[in-house]
């Protein structure tokens, strides 16, 4: 087996138990221990592990920062799926204040419900919804990240202090038993600055984003009231959610 190949199976031996040893290495593939131990330093300076006394483990932050036009194509059926369940939470009338997520942008351009008031961060969400019947649409003003399709900065959290809503859309990129996660810092206090203004939190997520532990804590469970996904989460999550009377809704396919 090329260098190449090993490499790739010991990561996939990792993404099944999260460790592995130098042993299991030269056990698993017939190497010495010294081919062993060159594997996991060349898979350490690729950045795809972390070396460890006697052997590997996978990092346990998430790091990856996907654009606005990458999340839109990221598994449109389960985005579609959700975002279907999501619009049935939203009745005429409701004041909403919404991330930039794409699929909370999803939701709400699918939505039949009118008298609307939409606060976004979001370019993409506002352009979308201003030619939208019913809707009342209000950009949060501020620094704009083309790549992201979304305003953040200082001003958008000072022009945001002065709304209060009905409810709260945010789509998550990381979910532990700790609570809602960001990879940024400013984009995970901006959505602390909105669950703040709304009387009913809500949360968007794929299974993938479950276990998924990021640099910022946005939220406790505690502060969350709905989540809406596609599968249900692994037990420890559940007992965390279940523990905060969290509702969990699994959008059906």
């Amino acid at each position: 087996m090329f260098q190449e190949e090993r490499l790739a199976a010991i990561l996939a031996y990792l993404q099944e138990h999260q460790r592995i040893s130098v042993q299991e290495v030269v056990e698993q593939f017939g190497v010495s221990r010294d081919t062993a131990r060159r594997d996991i330093v060349k898979l350490e300076e690729q950045g795809q592990i972390l070396r460890t006394r006697g052997g590997a483990v996978l990092p346990s932050l998430n790091k990856k920062n996907y654009s606005h036009q990458e999340r839109m194509q990221l598994d449109l059926t389960g985005k579609r799926s959700i975002a279907a369940a999501a619009a049935r939470l939203i009745k005429d009338g409701d004041y909403m204040l919404l991330d930039a997520s794409t699929t909370v942008q999803l939701t709400v351009e699918s939505l039949q419900t009118r008298d609307h008031v939409i606060i976004t961060n979001s370019l993409a969400t506002a352009a979308s919804m201003s030619r939208k019947e019913g809707v009342l649409v209000k950009l949060l003003g501020g620094d704009v990240h083309a790549e992201d399709q979304c305003v953040l900065g200082t001003r958008v959290i000072q022009n945001l202090a002065d709304f209060h809503v009905d409810k709260v859309l945010v789509g998550a990129c990381g979910l532990t038993k700790e609570g809602l996660m960001s990879t940024q810092e400013d984009h995970g206090f901006l959505i602390k600055e909105m669950i703040k203004r709304a009387d009913q939190v809500i949360i968007l997520t794929d299974h993938t984003k479950f276990g998924k532990s990021m640099l910022y804590r946005v939220a406790g469970f505690d502060q969350i009231d709905i989540i809406v996904t596609d599968k249900l989460p692994e037990k420890e999550i559940a007992e965390a959610l279940h523990a905060n009377d969290v509702e969990v809704i699994v959008a059906s396919t």
